[in-house]
């Protein structure tokens, strides 16, 4: 009499070591809560702006102040793409759009409503 042998990845040991290890990826997600000083270079000139973001989950909130003065920010983080965005009345709509590097750096792009495009890198503090 022959008897089968499962294919390992069907053990429950092995179930539950890939459970935990997807736990542990999840775990090491970046928290982007804090503080950050991010310099921004637009078309139209440079300057630095101060974000305070809150995350919870991947959902994102938080309050920017710089040369526009002060809004509220709603966003995202996935893995390490970041994206949030902000309404000014002169602008318009301003969008950032990032990668993490590592968990003290953020580089990427904006789009300044009608003052233009241009980067940033942003430093938490």
């Amino acid at each position: 009499m022959s008897t089968k042998q499962r294919p390992v990845l069907y053990s429950p040991h092995m179930r539950k070591l890939i459970a935990l290890i997807l736990l542990s990826v999840a775990a090491w997600a970046a928290d982007v809560s804090g503080t950050w000083s991010a310099a921004v270079v637009l078309d139209a000139g440079q300057g630095t702006a101060t974000f305070v973001f809150k995350q919870s989950g991947n959902k994102l909130t938080g309050t920017y102040s710089g040369t526009l003065g002060k809004a509220d920010v709603t966003g995202t983080v996935e893995g390490n793409k970041i994206e949030w965005s902000f309404e000014n009345p002169d602008a318009g709509k301003v969008s950032y759009s990032g990668t993490l590097d590592g968990d003290k750096k953020i580089k990427g792009t904006v789009v300044y409503g009608q003052l233009g495009n241009g980067t940033f890198t942003a430093d938490k503090q």
